[in-house]
């Protein structure tokens, strides 16, 4: 399998933004936007790695013996990775990755990539457990969030290596579930400002876990995953003013996704219920955590009087891009209204099956 090509998806986070680093759970979809990667035999002993995408190319020996994490060398930290799984490369190959995903937008292009690349590293080298989409979630996970002691959380790569629409939960046991329902009317507008991944993550998540902390060590009891609105204004009073914010919205988000995942294992879904949930979790986001740019606004504003069920910002914030659910009659009216109102492009995209090998 040599010539195999490896395929992942990118994906949405429905609910649950700024929920997976807090341990608590996620509900995303993989989306039909892709990264590829395909390699030839080049009878050295590198990678050769062609990236057309971001106009760079990386050569990896892989046999070098300082191969170690680095802080944003994702592929080479993947190679490290894997050896962990007995994953041993023993042939160079001339390597072309690249997809539809727009970059740095928060539709996980990164992770789509560290996904693709560990699975195509399993089939081509081996690989000492069995292959699953849970196995790849997870390594894929450890190279991009664990080795380069990055912020973020364990949603990007298990949505991206599973696939469909999963509820995640991302304490340590990781454990998911498929929801098994359909989704139609999904679109997606990119802002065209690049989100500020790192630094909006790191800000937002030491300054949850503070709040959070600060709680517990008042209240030994307290858990986060129990909590209800009621016990933020029960102990908001333990936090400084500025802190309180992100212990509410670590409260109300997990509320609203709780709730969504009711909604999406109904037997005929409301959309106009989901609609309502994807806006109540979006004020959280844009009024409380502060996430939005303003073209991020003016681009759900478009959306909603266009007649979208239900629009929210996707990813870590700053920038990136909108996901919006409308009827499938008034698609075309929301992707121009999202168009006209600033958006770099606009688009519908389907629920899409997780990394597989052509």
């Amino acid at each position: 399998m040599s010539n195999s090509i490896s395929k992942a998806p990118g994906r949405i986070c429905l609910f649950g933004d700024h929920q997976d680093y807090l341990e608590l759970p996620i509900i995303a979809c993989a989306i039909n936007r892709y990264i590829t990667v395909q390699g030839i035999p080049n009878g050295t002993d590198s990678f050769v790695i062609n990236l057309p995408d971001l106009g760079k190319e990386e050569v990896v020996r892989f046999r070098e013996s300082d191969l170690k994490p680095t802080k944003g060398g994702h592929l080479k930290t993947t190679l490290f990775v894997v050896q962990q799984y007995g994953c041993h490369p023993d042939q160079g190959y001339d390597i072309t990755i690249q997809g539809d995903i727009p970059i740095n937008a928060g539709l996980s292009s990164s992770s789509a990539m560290i996904v693709a690349w560990t699975q195509w590293l399993f089939t081509t080298f081996g690989c000492n457990q069995q292959i699953t989409p849970e196995l790849i979630g997870k390594v894929a996970y450890e190279a991009e969030v664990v080795a380069q002691n990055s912020p973020g959380g364990k949603m990007d790569q298990y949505t991206s290596a599973i696939g469909d629409i999963i509820y995640l939960e991302t304490d340590a046991f990781s454990k998911h579930r498929k929801i098994d329902t359909a989704i139609d009317g999904l679109i997606i507008g990119e802002s065209g400002i690049s989100k500020n991944t790192v630094g909006v993550l790191g800000d937002i998540k030491g300054k949850s876990l503070e709040a959070i902390a600060m709680v517990q060590k008042e209240v030994p009891t307290f858990e986060l995953p129990l909590a209800t609105l009621d016990a933020y204004e029960k102990y908001k009073t333990l936090l400084p003013t500025d802190l309180q914010p992100f212990f509410y919205a670590a409260i109300q988000n997990h509320m609203i996704t709780q709730e969504a995942l009711f909604a999406l294992s109904e037997k005929e879904i409301n959309y106009q219920n989901i609609g309502r949930l994807l806006n109540a979790h979006h004020e959280v986001l844009k009024d409380i955590l502060k996430i939005t740019v303003p073209v991020i606004d003016a681009m759900i504003d478009a959306a909603l009087k266009a007649g979208a069920y239900g629009v929210k910002i996707v990813g870590s914030g700053g920038g990136g891009c909108i996901c919006a659910l409308a009827p499938i009659e008034k698609q075309d009216s929301v992707i121009k209204a999202i168009q006209n109102a600033g958006a770099k492009d606009a688009y519908s995209v389907h629920i899409s099956k997780g990394a597989h090998i052509l």
